[in-house]
């Protein structure tokens, strides 16, 4: 039977709040949203043509909210759209060189919240939270 009090559905949102809160702090003394900032360290953590439906695939977003994330970051001067000689419909996201004077701050934050949401938790215990955690994203 489901407890109202504890189940996985309360504490997966209650923690997604904590962390959207947190990166909104980091965001907050930048140029771009907390969105925008997942997106741009995604971006900058690869070295490979990324495109719309790759971020659109990697945070479960629809086509028109990336398309509203990427217009802005593109009007903040964070990233362009460039299209690439073998598909005139692909527009391979890049990186300006405003974006990229972020690259330290941005690695810097996801170090701090990647070990303040682990303090304490063995490799073992995370381990097992990533093959939950993966389980019920196949689930849904």
């Amino acid at each position: 039977m489901i407890s109202f009090q504890r189940n996985a559905t309360r504490y997966i949102n209650k923690l997604s709040h904590k962390l959207r809160r947190r990166l909104d702090a980091f965001s907050s003394v930048r140029d771009y949203s907390s969105a925008q900032g997942r997106i741009l360290s995604y971006l900058l953590l690869r070295d490979c043509d990324i495109f719309q439906k790759d971020i659109e695939e990697e945070y479960s977003i629809r086509p028109a909210t990336a398309t509203v994330l990427l217009k802005k970051m593109e009007k903040n001067g964070l990233i362009k759209r460039e299209p690439v000689p073998y598909d005139a419909r692909l527009k391979k996201i890049t990186l300006t060189p405003k974006a990229l004077t972020y690259r330290e701050q941005v690695f810097h934050d996801i170090v701090e919240l990647e070990t303040d949401l682990t303090r304490g938790i063995s490799e073992e215990e995370l381990q097992i939270f990533y093959k939950v955690m993966e389980k019920m994203m196949e689930n849904l």
